[in-house]
């Protein structure tokens, strides 16, 4: 059967996401894509250097799990190789995300500290979780696919360092751009307080309290399957690896520094 009918309704959805990416200029240019993992060994995707608003069906692209073209006029996305990984590595993923929401974005260009990955909203606690600073690689490279490599078990968002957005989930994409949405929302509402004076997160108990909401929606815990016992966990986690990532910017700056110092000698 062909493929377009077999699997119409991912199709819409994946449609109706980038359309809707476009709508909001989460997305500009040619820049974002999408996936779906549709079978063990079959992805669809979006297609390389079109505009997501201007996708038809046909635009659309199924590639197998090594990255080979199964159906489609165009060729996939040049990010192909970062969706592979996701998915080789999260076997419970079924729906990935990347777009430049502003908001959101601002926190990837910031020299401040990554405020995304603190508990402030019990609806972002439980539904998009701590977003994580991924380390900058070049687009369209297996170098920055490969930087993911740390985090991809932990977390289900990331936001790649100079980039741009990065969302995964066991469900379908309309959770997804619905959980994007609640992304950028709560990235205004940090701006916004930022200028009032300050950030306060929720204290521990309260976000222990939080894994009750969890199990009453049937909300999947962040991460890989077993990954993570709690909300505190995955927080506690997020805190642990951006703590590590400052110590080692600061050594490369450190390390740039000294080698820039002995080349003006």
């Amino acid at each position: 059967m062909n493929p377009y009918e077999e699997f119409r309704t991912e199709t819409e959805e994946l449609l109706k996401a980038c359309h809707r990416l476009s709508e909001l200029m989460y997305v500009t240019g040619h820049g974002g894509n999408a996936a779906i993992r549709l079978r063990d060994d079959l992805v669809l995707i979006t297609p390389t250097q079109m505009n997501k608003g201007c996708l038809a069906l046909e635009d659309l692209v199924f590639i197998d799990m090594r990255g080979k073209k199964v159906a489609g006029a165009r060729q996939p996305t040049g990010e192909t190789p970062m969706y592979l990984n996701f998915f080789r590595e999260r076997s419970d993923v079924r729906s990935v995300l990347h777009c430049h929401p502003p908001y959101t974005n601002a926190f990837a260009i910031s020299r401040a500290d990554n405020i995304l990955i603190r508990p402030l909203f019990p609806e972002t606690i439980t539904e998009v979780g701590p977003v994580p600073l991924v380390s900058y690689g070049e687009p369209l490279t297996q170098r920055l696919a490969d930087n993911f490599l740390p985090l991809i078990s932990k977390f289900n968002a990331f936001l790649m360092q100079n980039h741009g957005l990065v969302i995964m989930s066991p469900w379908n994409m309309e959770w997804l751009m619905m959980t994007t949405e609640l992304l950028e929302m709560t990235s205004v509402s940090i701006l916004h307080a930022l200028t009032l004076g300050g950030i306060r997160e929720l204290p521990g108990d309260d976000l222990l309290r939080l894994d009750n909401i969890m199990k009453k929606r049937g909300l999947p815990m962040f991460g890989a399957p077993g990954a993570h016992g709690s909300l505190v966990d995955v927080y506690r986690c997020a805190r642990s690896f951006q703590d590590g990532l400052l110590l080692d910017t600061g050594s490369a700056i450190v390390r740039s520094a000294h080698e820039l110092a002995g080349l003006r000698k």
